[in-house]
């Protein structure tokens, strides 16, 4: 139930912009931490992963294509789940039509998931994304980026959002972003997980415009009404 205070045009005006510097003193800042964002030290990839995607098999260097910078989408998909997370697919349907658009400012973004390619290829055409998703079922970028966990991982804490904490399950959802130079050497330069991957969800960003924003208090956790778009009931 909302409460809030009905006023005039004036004094809403007031509270408005009173509202407005704050926001734009957030965007300063905002501005500022992905600046430092974007100064933070680098790590050279040294271990070689295949996956298995579109185009056979590739290299964490292939994946780039024909540009210098890649955004991996970490896909909670595992070997033996018949689709893949909701959660996850949400995520998907905000960011599967700015490919293009990312393209053109030298990024190639990419989807990756533990689950074998006849899946990803199902599940994708089922959700009519266009996106590149490839497999990396066969090798250990999963685990090396902390958003896949072992049978024996599980028994007790696990690393995960640079922390040991308990898992809720084998599969974890994250966002990681390398850089390629010159020479075709290849550099980890930042990962996120948990609610740092906000950032990549235009319609959390446009509930929180609305007056119940998120509503997610009353749900079991947050994320307990999403659905796969395509079994919504119809509204």
């Amino acid at each position: 139930m909302q409460n809030n205070k009905v006023v005039s045009r004036e004094e809403w005006l007031v509270a408005r912009k009173e509202h407005l510097a704050k926001e734009k003193e957030f965007t300063r800042l905002r501005d500022e931490l992905s600046q430092q964002r974007r100064e933070l030290p680098w790590v050279k990839v040294d271990k070689e992963y295949i996956f298995d995607g579109p185009n056979g098999k590739e290299t964490l260097a292939e994946l780039f294509s024909v540009r210098s910078q890649l955004l991996v989408y970490h896909f909670m998909f595992g070997p033996d789940w018949e689709e893949g997370c909701p959660s996850c697919s949400f995520w998907a349907d905000n960011y599967d039509g700015i490919i293009q658009h990312l393209n053109h400012r030298d990024v190639t973004m990419v989807t990756i998931s533990r689950a074998p390619l006849d899946q990803l290829r199902a599940y994708r055409k089922r959700m009519g994304w266009g996106f590149k998703w490839v497999s990396s079922l066969d090798n250990e970028f999963n685990r090396d980026y902390q958003v896949s966990f072992t049978e024996e991982d599980l028994k007790g804490e696990t690393y995960y959002n640079y922390a040991m904490r308990k898992s809720g399950g084998s599969e974890a959802q994250g966002i990681s972003v390398f850089y390629k130079d010159e020479n075709g050497d290849v550099f980890h330069t930042y990962s996120s997980y948990a609610r740092g991957l906000d950032m990549v969800n235009g319609a959390y960003h446009l509930l929180d415009l609305v007056p119940k924003g998120r509503d997610e208090a009353d749900f079991s956790f947050p994320m307990a009404w999403v659905r796969r778009h395509d079994v919504y009931d119809a509204q």
